[in-house]
C-alpha cells in the first residue's frame, strides 16, 4: 500500500470524523466592500475548521461542561480591585489582572456576562492575558459579585453611563495604555450599545462581541425552555433576594419575582434599571437601535448550536452588517454557548479568535 493510499485513508478518517463531531470551516458574514473585506486572509484561524472538543459535540454538554465544570477548574488570583463610586451613588468595581505590566502595555475591558462574577470569568480572564500579554481590566455592573448596591438601580445589561465612569478611570490610571474590548454574551449589549452611542469618540481601538443576542427586545424569546427557567432563578438570588432593603420602596419587586422567564423578567423589571415603563428602559439598552452607528473594528462570534443566544437572533441583521464598514460576523457549526472548546484538552478557540483579532489592530496603529 503505497503513501497517497494512506494519505486517502487519513483524509477519509478526517472527514468521517468531522462529519461526526460537527467540524466546519467558520462563514463570515461582512461587506465585500468594507475596512473588514480581508480579513480571512489576516487570520489563518478563519481557513480552517472549527473542531470541537469531540466529547462536548452536543450542546447541552458543552454548556454544562463550561457553566459547571469548567468555571470551577480554573485558577487565577486578580492582583488589583477597584471599588468605585458612581455620580448617583451606585456602586461598580474592576477586577485587574496585569495591572503591575508596564504603563503602556495595552489593557483588554472585558464586559462579563448576566451574572458575571471575577470567580466566573477567570478562564476568559487568564486566556486573554496569556495570549496577548496585555493587561486584563473586567469591569463589574452594579450588584455583580456582592457588592454593596446602595441606590435601588441596577440592569441585566448593564449601564453605559457607568462604562464610562469606569473607562474614565481606567485612562486615568493608565493614560498611556491602548484600549480594546470585549463583551460575553450579556456583555455584548452593553458593548455594541455603548460603541454606537460613542461613535468615533470610543478610546476603543477595536472590539469582540463573543455570543450576543442582538435584539434584546426578542433575544430573550428564543432561549432553549431549560435555561430561561433557570437562569431567571439565578437572577433572583443574585440580584434580589440579598438586596431586599435596597428593593423595599420598589412595587415592582413582586411581579418581577413572578417571571417565570428572561423574557417575563426584563418586561417586569425596567423600574428597577431606573425607567419609568418598559419601551424607555428598551430604547435605552437596546444595542439595536444604535448598532449601526459602530466605528471601530467589530468581530461578532455565534455558535450556529447555541441554546441560549440562538442563531435565529442573527438573521434580520445580515443585511445591514453585510452594508456596514467595519464590522464582521463569524458563525461556527458548534460550540454552544461561549464554550468553543477544542481539542482532547479544551482549549477555547474563541479566546484565540479574541486575541488574533485585536493583536491585528494593534500591529496596524503601530504603522
Amino acid at each position: 500500500m503505497g503513501k497517497s493510499t494512506f494519505k486517502n485513508i487519513k483524509i477519509l478518517g478526517e472527514n468521517l470524523f468531522d462529519l461526526v463531531v460537527g467540524a466546519e470551516q467558520p462563514k463570515l458574514y461582512f461587506n465585500q466592500h468594507g475596512k473588514l473585506h480581508n480579513i480571512q486572509q489576516k487570520m489563518p484561524q478563519l481557513q480552517k475548521k472549527y473542531r470541537p472538543t469531540p466529547y462536548l459535540s452536543n450542546p447541552h454538554i458543552h454548556l454544562l461542561y463550561f457553566d459547571l465544570i469548567r468555571k470551577k477548574t480554573i485558577k487565577l488570583e486578580y492582583d488589583h480591585f477597584d471599588q468605585l463610586c458612581m455620580p448617583d451613588g451606585g456602586v461598580t468595581a474592576i477586577s485587574w489582572y496585569g495591572y503591575a505590566l508596564p504603563a503602556e502595555t495595552p489593557t483588554i475591558v472585558v464586559l462579563h456576562t448576566i451574572k458575571g462574577t471575577p470567580s466566573s470569568m477567570r478562564e476568559l480572564v487568564r486566556d486573554l492575558h496569556q495570549l496577548t500579554g496585555w493587561r486584563i481590566a473586567l469591569c463589574l455592573r452594579r450588584g455583580h459579585a456582592g457588592l454593596p448596591m446602595p441606590v435601588p438601580q441596577m440592569s441585566i445589561f448593564g449601564s453605559t453611563s457607568d462604562l464610562r465612569e469606569q473607562i474614565n478611570f481606567i485612562q486615568s490610571i493608565f493614560p498611556d495604555s491602548c484600549l480594546y474590548a470585549v463583551g460575553s454574551s450579556a456583555g455584548t449589549g452593553l458593548l455594541v450599545r455603548y460603541l454606537g452611542e460613542e461613535g468615533e469618540n470610543t478610546p476603543f481601538k477595536a472590539a469582540f462581541a463573543l455570543c450576543p443576542g442582538y435584539d434584546t427586545e426578542e433575544g430573550f424569546e428564543n432561549v432553549h425552555p431549560f435555561y430561561t427557567k433557570i437562569m431567571t432563578r439565578q437572577l433572583f438570588n443574585a440580584f434580589i433576594h440579598p438586596y431586599r432593603e435596597t428593593w423595599k420602596n420598589i412595587d415592582s419587586v413582586t411581579r418581577v419575582l413572578s417571571s417565570k422567564t428572561l423574557a417575563e423578567f426584563q418586561q417586569h423589571y425596567f423600574e428597577m434599571a431606573g425607567y419609568t415603563d418598559y419601551q424607555c428602559y428598551s430604547k435605552a439598552i437596546n444595542p439595536v437601535y444604535v448598532f449601526e452607528n459602530i466605528k471601530i473594528p467589530l468581530m461578532i462570534l455565534n455558535a450556529e448550536d447555541d441554546p441560549v443566544c440562538h442563531i435565529k437572533n442573527l438573521e434580520p441583521f445580515k443585511e445591514t452588517i453585510s452594508n456596514m464598514d467595519n464590522v464582521v460576523v463569524v458563525t461556527t457549526r458548534k460550540g454552544s454557548h461561549c464554550g468553543f472548546y477544542e481539542g482532547w484538552k479544551t482549549q477555547s478557540w474563541s479566546a484565540k479568535l479574541m486575541s488574533n483579532f485585536l493583536k491585528l489592530y494593534a500591529n496596524d496603529t503601530k504603522h
